[in-house]
């Protein structure tokens, strides 16, 4: 509970007045809490509006933000109060028997000193001192409050009364609750008897700190006292149990935003994509060396793991800076000029077409015949979760669904080109350290010129936030 000092109608920004109130400052006021701007005559939140506290800021920690805007301004004797509630359970075991006629009687501190006239509105109520101050009961009535007995006792718990009374403090008096006993004596026995008051949604609220001098994190405390009584109201056993109302700590913690990519190589001799690999690779190379033999298929592959909290997942991409040309040289366009290696007048490996339904590199095929269509291309395979975007075995045209396929290809999209990169790895949300391999695939044709031919791919992670 505090006082207003500034903030307009349209604003978002209040400051407070830092004197003659509970809070003093904006310490523990939290993002997420609601506020009510509540007028002298405690009538309700003005404007029938609550605002959500989305900041906290100042130099003298007096200012707050809040959403939506303040709707009209505020007056200079209005208060600004974040209310707290909580489910207040009292527990306690009887010494002596309680008899048929007598009850239980809780006495809860109210505020005789109150800036409302009522300690039973739902608004906190602010004292100088503990010993004036209290609790708002929140308007609790009976189906707020329920009284349990230990199964231990002898005590008949169907003999306590289910309609509480309760009455409401005022500015001299303080909350009672009784609860009545009828039907049968209640045998002391150890009895554990166990009174809650309210509801995880509806709780007794609070008190401020008090306007006396005050350390933040040091609790006022507040006695409750708890009674049994005969059937003529005389006192049979009574205690104070304390209660030490603290500010709220407010933990908080900024996880940043996280994006892990790693590319592995791997050895010769493994099972890939339904073939056993030929090369050795590295993080940074597809060594094919010496190919000697035409027209046949050799096979690499390499391990791509990503990890990352980004809400809405990831991309992987995969791109060329061109196709294979000899001894680097550009192979301007994305198809040889005439036969399978003639690029005008560059010579390069080209990009395979898969089979008679050509692959791209946004679609694809499965690829078998290393001497009718040679050239240079990957395919995917899963190795832990599913963000591959497409599966080796997978039926044309390739898909991330297994099926009978036995090496279903694409290219890689060639930025000389102008082909646009293409996802080989995704995910829609969060995941960790899940794995694909990428299986690199070559033949070459019979006729294709000695040389040393090489190009270079390009890995790109992209989170999505």
């Amino acid at each position: 509970m505090a006082g207003y000092a500034s903030g307009s109608a349209g604003q978002s920004r209040i400051t407070i007045d830092t004197s003659g109130y509970p809070d003093k400052d904006v310490d523990h006021l939290f993002i997420g809490d609601s506020i009510c701007i509540v007028p002298n005559s405690f009538s309700g939140c003005r404007d029938n509006t609550s605002y959500t506290v989305v900041a906290t800021e100042g130099t003298d920690g007096d200012e707050f933000t809040i959403n939506p805007p303040l709707i009209s301004t505020p007056n200079s004797s209005d208060l600004i109060i974040a209310t707290s509630s909580a489910v207040l359970t009292i527990q306690f075991t009887l010494t002596n028997n309680v008899p048929d006629g007598g009850d239980i009687l809780i006495t809860i501190p109210s505020d005789d000193d109150q800036t409302s006239t009522t300690s039973n509105d739902g608004f906190p109520d602010d004292a100088a001192t503990t010993t004036t101050g209290g609790f708002d009961l929140n308007g609790i009535s009976s189906n707020e409050v329920s009284t349990s007995v230990s199964t231990s006792g002898s005590c008949n718990p169907a003999h306590w009364s289910t309609t509480e009374t309760i009455t409401p403090g005022n500015l001299t008096t303080d909350h009672t609750i009784r609860i009545d006993r009828s039907g049968s004596q209640c045998e002391a026995n150890n009895t554990v008897i166990t009174v809650t008051i309210g509801t995880p949604t509806k709780g007794i609220v609070i008190p401020p700190p008090t306007i006396s001098a005050r350390t933040q994190g040091v609790a006022d405390i507040y006695p409750i006292n708890i009674k049994t009584r005969d059937n003529t109201d005389n006192v049979i056993d009574q205690s104070n149990a304390l209660t030490a109302p603290v500010e709220g700590v407010f933990v908080s913690a900024t996880v940043t935003e996280t994006l892990s990519f790693q590319v592995s190589g791997e050895s010769s001799g493994n099972t890939r994509c339904g073939q056993t690999t030929d090369i050795t690779t590295t993080a940074t190379a597809i060594p094919w060396g010496e190919i000697a033999t035409t027209s046949t298929f050799y096979e690499g592959s390499q391990v791509l793991r990503v990890s990352t909290n980004a809400v809405s997942g990831y991309n992987v991409y995969i791109q060329e800076n061109d196709q294979m040309g000899k001894n680097g040289v550009t192979c301007t366009g994305t198809a040889p000029t005439s036969g399978h290696f003639t690029f005008g007048s560059a010579v390069c490996i080209r990009d395979t077409v898969c089979s008679s339904s050509a692959c791209s590199e946004s679609t694809g095929y499965n690829w078998t015949d290393a001497s009718t269509y040679p050239g240079f291309g990957i395919s995917l395979q899963n190795k832990t979760g599913t963000d591959a975007m497409w599966v080796y075995n997978s039926d044309d045209p390739c898909t991330s669904t297994s099926g009978s396929g036995t090496f279903c290809a694409k290219q890689i999209a060639d930025t000389q080109g102008g082909e646009t990169r293409s996802s080989i790895m995704t995910n829609s949300g969060p995941v960790d350290n899940n794995e694909i391999y990428v299986c690199y695939r070559i033949a070459i044709p019979g006729t294709q010129p000695a040389g040393f031919y090489y190009n270079k791919i390009t890995y790109t992670a992209v989170p999505i936030f």
